[in-house]
């Protein structure tokens, strides 16, 4: 239904000094920003109220590029149509209608259907072109977020360029940084909930720096500043809390030796890869492996050959022994890690010692090499780490 023309003031021009103290003193209720979002929109709603007709489509579109404009200049959408709402009531004891209610009080009612009117398309039309604008700019982030990252990890990108492009990520990378790798189950991906948890989990994990937290070939990546071992400590720990009991998604993680600079990065990440392919092979009951307590098997299978030839050469005439390598194998990894003590291993293995003491007996009798004696150890502890490292002789049940 149109709404009636007012016949008071048909032809009354707005006060520019009123229009502009308006602005102003919106601008000054939604936080200081800058009135001339406004653009002409007291105008129109002072002419609509004289002409008692609606804003045109063709005006209210333009309040669709007035949104897009304040989302791509960092201006909160609630401010936006803070100044809107509050340039609207406070132009309205200004209207000439208004001024005139004594006269003609029929007006007022006309010229407050045309100012609610005038404001809620207004509204709608800054509202529609804000979240356009917004999911755009989310998208284009999401994109360079995914090339940095791509960059970053992959070590054949500009040096010069990675460094300018860091800080906008909160990486300043002249510091010693760490990447922590994380698989599960359930691949990670980008724009997840879960990455979203794990983000707001590791913020002020360390001071002044927040962890970058993506994903890469469906595991979890976190490159975070590593100043100290407290921090690489630190981050652990909150994965350790946010992503929960091991055994309820099968997560295993990989931690790098922090470096500096985007070449420090790329070591972390593949060492943090390594480290976590190791800690699978080894079976260890701690699903973080970190790479500076694996220095040993880095070395060990720096050379994958010899490290085959050095667990063939040593260990191989346990293959002989009933019940398989497995139960031998953890007898010698056990009792090696305690230092040669029997009744540790026994313990640690839920055995008797005299069960801990045949098993070995086995191990000289098949190999010729006793790990009771101290000389012998240091070669079979590093066939024994070796054979855990290269999963020797197959898969563990």
């Amino acid at each position: 239904m149109p709404v009636p023309r007012p016949e008071s003031h048909p032809h009354t021009p707005p006060d520019t000094v009123v229009l502009n103290d308006v602005a102003h003193a919106a601008a000054d209720d939604a936080g200081g920003i800058d009135p001339a979002l406004l653009g002409d929109f007291l105008d129109a709603v002072w002419g609509a109220v004289v002409e008692g007709r609606r804003l045109s489509t063709a005006r209210t579109a333009r309040y669709r590029s007035v949104g897009e404009e304040a989302a791509t200049s960092g201006v909160a959408l609630r401010a936006l149509l803070d100044l809107y709402l509050s340039a609207a009531w406070r132009l309205w004891r200004h209207l000439p209608p208004v001024a005139a209610a004594h006269a003609d009080p029929d007006g007022v009612v006309t010229a407050g259907e045309v100012v609610l009117r005038a404001t809620d398309d207004a509204v709608a039309s800054l509202t529609e072109g804000y979240q356009l604008a917004r999911r755009q700019l989310v998208r284009r982030e999401e994109s360079d977020r995914r090339e940095f990252v791509d960059d970053l990890l992959a070590g054949t990108a500009d040096v010069s360029g990675l460094l300018r492009r860091a800080p906008r990520f909160g990486l300043e990378l002249t510091g010693p940084h760490a990447v922590a790798v994380v698989r599960a189950q359930t691949p990670f991906r980008d724009g997840s909930p879960q990455l979203a948890v794990v983000e707001r989990r590791l913020q002020g994990s360390v001071a002044d720096a927040d962890p970058l937290v993506a994903t890469k070939d469906g595991a979890l990546v976190v490159v975070f500043a590593a100043p100290d071992r407290a921090a690489v400590d630190e981050v652990v720990l909150r994965l350790r809390d946010v992503l929960g009991p091991p055994d309820r998604t099968a997560w295993r993680a990989g931690v790098g030796r922090p470096a500096a600079g985007a070449a420090g990065v790329v070591g972390s990440f593949e060492q943090a890869r390594r480290a976590l392919e190791l800690g699978r092979r080894l079976g260890t009951g701690d699903p973080v492996a970190d790479a500076a307590d694996l220095l040993v098997h880095e070395v060990l299978l720096r050379d994958p050959g010899v490290a085959r030839d050095l667990v063939e050469s040593t260990l191989a005439p346990l293959r002989q022994v009933r019940g398989g390598v497995e139960p031998v194998l953890a007898t010698l990894e056990a009792y090696l890690d305690s230092g040669g003590n029997a009744t540790e291993t026994a313990r640690r293995l839920h055995l008797s010692v005299r069960a801990v003491t045949y098993r070995l007996a086995r191990v000289r009798d098949l190999t010729g090499i006793d790990a009771t004696r101290s000389e012998h150890r240091f070669g079979l502890q590093a066939a024994v780490l070796a054979a855990r490292a290269l999963g020797w002789p197959g898969e563990r049940g």
